[in-house]
């Protein structure tokens, strides 16, 4: 959908004037916004990033409203399309800049968190490469490679998980799958998705924390020779993500964009939240709002 509506709508944008960006919910404001803030807080130049999302739930325990359910359903029905879809938009391949970032299994045990984690199934991957895509051909700023992973628990977990992943993606293929998992999302997700949503006790007792580990060279290192010699670590912590931290970036995006338009991009088209709310003072809103950006240590050569 987001490349879709670049596709489709980016030269008319531009036209017009017109800003249209997507993604400024939980997906993908605090991964994109997240990435820059690490690279602004480092004192050198940031050429790689991960991050590790924690969902905690209190008593009530948590659930998610089965539209996000549906969206993973036809996502990943559609991911041959989408790959179509980027051969026409006719990407220029971002620069590998510094050492590469090495990918991670389907399933990790986490030494900084002593749990498991897995790649992160959102789209916040992709937002942020388009964002970095952007302010490289266009202010020439250095490209940050970004993996995102999601913390899951202990060993329970992961095999619960595999269970359900494997049959979800058996099931995801074929037309008939899809219409058993978009029927019953509880009884295919353990309880997870429901078609009423949390209650209001379940969101009030639920938080993020999106952790990122940055690396990158101090001034003056030779950014294609030699190791990364200084790391950052930030953090990016706020409410319940899906209904009370989404309308938050939502809203304070707007704002950003009504009172910060003489830092925004020259023309209008469509963008990742990133490219163009980079040098506008969307982080310092969210830090007043409850979505709150901190550095949790210092980089050491």
């Amino acid at each position: 959908f987001l490349e879709g509506m670049y596709l489709k709508y980016n030269e008319k944008a531009a036209e017009k004037g017109v800003y249209v960006i997507g993604s400024c919910g939980f997906d993908s404001i605090p991964a994109d916004m997240g990435v820059l803030y690490t690279r602004d807080k480092l004192k050198g130049t940031l050429t790689a990033v991960e991050s590790f999302l924690t969902v905690k739930s209190g008593p009530e325990g948590s659930c998610i409203h089965d539209g996000t359910w549906k969206s993973a359903v036809y996502g990943l029905a559609d991911q041959d399309n989408l790959r179509k879809l980027r051969k026409k938009i006719g990407y220029a391949p971002v620069p590998v800049v510094g050492a590469k970032l090495k990918r991670r299994g389907l399933v990790f045990y986490n030494q900084e968190f002593k749990e498991y984690s897995i790649p992160f199934m959102g789209s916040d991957v992709s937002v942020v490469k388009r964002s970095q895509r952007y302010l490289h051909t266009e202010l020439q700023e250095t490209p940050v490679q970004y993996g995102a992973y999601v913390n899951i628990g202990g060993l329970g977990s992961v095999i619960k998980l595999m269970f359900a992943g494997i049959l979800f993606l058996l099931l995801v293929k074929f037309s008939f799958g899809r219409k058993l998992l978009i029927k019953y999302p509880e009884f295919f997700s353990a309880g997870r998705f429901t078609k009423k949503g949390p209650t209001q006790k379940q969101m009030d007792g639920t938080s993020f924390t999106m952790t990122f580990f940055g690396e990158g060279y101090s001034e003056g290192q030779d950014l294609q020779n030699g190791k990364p010699n200084v790391k950052i670590c930030t953090e990016v912590k706020g409410p319940e993500p899906g209904y009370v931290a989404t309308p938050i970036a939502m809203v304070q995006a707007a704002v950003s964009l009504l009172e910060d338009a003489a830092c925004l991009p020259k023309g209008g088209g469509v963008y990742s939240p990133g490219a163009v709310f980079s040098k506008t003072k969307l982080i310092e809103r969210l830090n007043k709002r409850g979505v709150e950006f901190s550095v949790i240590s210092k980089p050491e050569v």
